[in-house]
């Protein structure tokens, strides 16, 4: 049995992102399981806070359901160019999680509106960040999906099914590298 972990880069509840990953996860064969985090209630990183009372067990359950995982796929909306507050943030808190993330098979998908990068930008960002945290970021191929107001319903939910023929190429690809780790 294959365990993965999507987060999703987004906190709002009808989020294409968060779709993506249910998109993803409606897609796995019968052997592999995925369990979709939110970022819901982790507090602004302040080491402060660490000193004074330890890390927040949102964090700490967090960083165990990475490191229990056999590869993690983060889906992020791209906001001003970069990745959501919500997901740096999350970064900076597993980074004190005794490496939750390192050699962890990481995916990274993102959906946007309009039709210029589909969330290239932040796709790269987060990839930077992610070599920080010692993920292991698979390089090709790259889902970033263009036009989410046409493709995903109100509640976020993919409608699109030539999308959908591109989320099950990109996830064989992601099963392949992470159960065969070539």
């Amino acid at each position: 049995m294959t365990k993965l972990i999507g987060i999703s880069g987004a906190l709002r509840k009808g989020s294409t992102n968060t779709g993506l990953l249910r998109a993803l996860q409606s897609l796995l064969p019968a052997h592999v399981t995925m369990e979709i985090a939110t970022l819901h209630g982790i507090p602004l990183f302040d080491e402060d806070v660490i000193a004074a009372t330890g890390k927040p067990e949102v964090v700490t359950a967090l960083a165990d359901r990475i490191r229990h995982a056999d590869g993690i796929i983060i889906a992020t909306p791209e906001y001003q160019f970069s990745v959501p507050g919500v997901l740096k943030n999350a970064n900076d808190w597993l980074s004190t999680c005794n490496a939750p993330f390192k050699w962890k098979r990481t995916g990274v998908v993102g959906a946007s509106a309009g039709a210029m990068a589909g969330t290239a930008r932040a796709q790269y960002h987060l990839r930077q960040n992610l070599q920080a945290l010692q993920a292991i970021v698979m390089p090709r191929p790259e889902i970033m999906i263009v036009h989410n107001e046409r493709k995903f319903d109100s509640d976020g939910n993919l409608t699109d099914t030539e999308t959908r023929e591109r989320l099950q190429t990109w996830l064989d690809a992601f099963l392949e590298w992470v159960e065969k780790k070539p």
